[in-house]
């Protein structure tokens, strides 16, 4: 297609240099006697362990091959409305195998922070490939988000949700997804929309502004607002599994918003330590990789790849946190109409994971958020699901839209929405 290139990450050995040369002058704090060290941050003995594997263990150049080799990567410009033309790094796999052609789905899965298009490595050969003829199957594409991973930044104000969701609706169509793939006579089901944290914000915009071409929308992070008055449903008692969210809620409140307050008001301040410096942006992260996920045994070099990606990044690290302020002020109301609103016109499915910090009280207010047509619940998992809990999110995706599932034939009858 025109003007759409494959793409290999080829990090300048200039940066990596910088790199070495900063990991060599790092002054880490003392050690801080508490009795739970994780609940002052992250601790000394983990930060020292990942600064000494950073040094002596970790080679960057095998990581950018493993991506180069697992992810088919491209890179295309895309014209915007009011932010000029914007390079878009993305990760594109057509399915194979027998569910491929005409029954495959185009699914554009969007990343959060602080996470990167790495995020799709693990469900990327689940969802492209069946084992069996009834298996359905996607056509994935997974972008770097704008100011994220290889794609352009921006340096002016007011690129929030939706100006992502009008560059990535429009990547979309330049693939030839248009509904997102031409005749829905020959081409089969349209686009479906997946993600969980900032990925789940754009694709609920896409819903929202794009209704013509997205037809489906699942999200591992349902936001809804509470009903405007009591339903019969608010006087029973709460599920086991909603009591576990309100206390995961209760945590998040009190000791998990820090980073939030910040990135969403004086993001450029927390900025400076980003791009920086090597060692406070692997703090910042790791912190959420550890808070936000269930237990999941984050490997060195997992972890060191992930803040790599956004140490290499096209704009910066700091270019990353900036779109939690533009989701403020004049956006709030768009935003939130996006995220924890009633969406028509478009299918929604619905993957809770145990350990997600920021939970639906109840769940039955996520059929306020639009036609629900599949709902499940994980003892596995927290915000990182396509990473922590691949099979579980695909299995999903298969349920929502395979045999007997709510979004089965999605251009025909709406025969599955959940009742209220």
């Amino acid at each position: 297609m025109a003007n759409i290139r494959p793409f290999q990450i080829a990090v300048p050995e200039s940066k990596l240099d910088r790199i070495t040369h900063k990991l060599a002058l790092t002054s880490l704090p003392t050690a801080y006697d508490a009795e739970d060290t994780w609940a002052h941050g992250v601790p000394l003995t983990k930060i020292s362990e990942l600064l000494d594997h950073w040094k002596t263990k970790f080679t960057w150049r095998d990581n950018q091959a493993r991506l180069n080799r697992v992810l088919p990567q491209f890179i295309t410009a895309i014209e915007t409305e009011k932010f000029g033309t914007l390079n878009i790094h993305f990760v594109h796999q057509r399915a194979q195998g027998k569910g491929a052609g005409k029954k495959s789905i185009p699914l554009l899965f969007s990343h959060g922070w602080p996470g990167s298009f790495d995020e799709v490595s693990k469900v990327l050969p689940l969802l492209t490939k069946s084992q069996k003829e009834e298996d359905v199957v996607f056509d994935v594409v997974a972008p770097s988000l704008v100011n994220f991973g290889f794609s352009d930044g921006v340096t002016r104000a007011g690129f929030g949700f939706k100006q992502q969701a009008e560059v990535l609706n429009k990547l979309m169509l330049k693939l030839g997804y248009d509904k997102y793939n031409g005749d829905l006579a020959d081409t089969g089901l349209p686009l479906v929309v997946q993600g969980g944290d900032i990925g789940m914000g754009i694709s609920r915009m896409i819903s929202l502004m794009y209704p013509e071409h997205c037809k489906a929308c699942h999200t591992n992070f349902p936001r809804p607002m509470p009903p405007s008055g009591a339903s019969e449903a608010d006087k029973q008692p709460q599920t086991p599994f909603d009591k576990h969210g309100v206390t995961r809620n209760s945590w998040m409140e009190s000791q998990g918003m820090g980073y939030w307050h910040l990135q969403r008001t004086k993001p450029q301040t927390i900025g400076y330590l980003l791009e920086d410096s090597p060692i406070g942006l692997l703090a910042w992260i790791t912190e959420k990789l550890y808070d936000w996920s269930d237990a999941y045994a984050w490997t060195n070099d997992e972890i060191l790849t992930w803040v790599s990606i956004y140490l290499f990044s096209t704009a910066g690290p700091a270019a990353s946190v900036r779109i939690y302020k533009e989701n403020a002020g004049d956006a709030v109301e768009l935003v939130k109409k996006a995220m924890s609103q009633h969406i028509p016109d478009v299918l929604l499915g619905i993957s809770r994971f145990h350990m997600e910090p920021v939970q639906p009280v109840r769940k039955e207010w996520c059929k306020n958020l639009g036609d629900l047509v599949f709902y499940n619940e994980h003892v596995v998992g927290g915000h990182f699901a396509a990473w922590e809990a691949p099979n579980e999110l695909v299995t999903d995706l298969r349920d929502m839209f395979g045999p007997g599932g709510g979004a089965e034939g999605i251009c025909g009858e709406r025969s599955g929405v959940i009742k209220q």
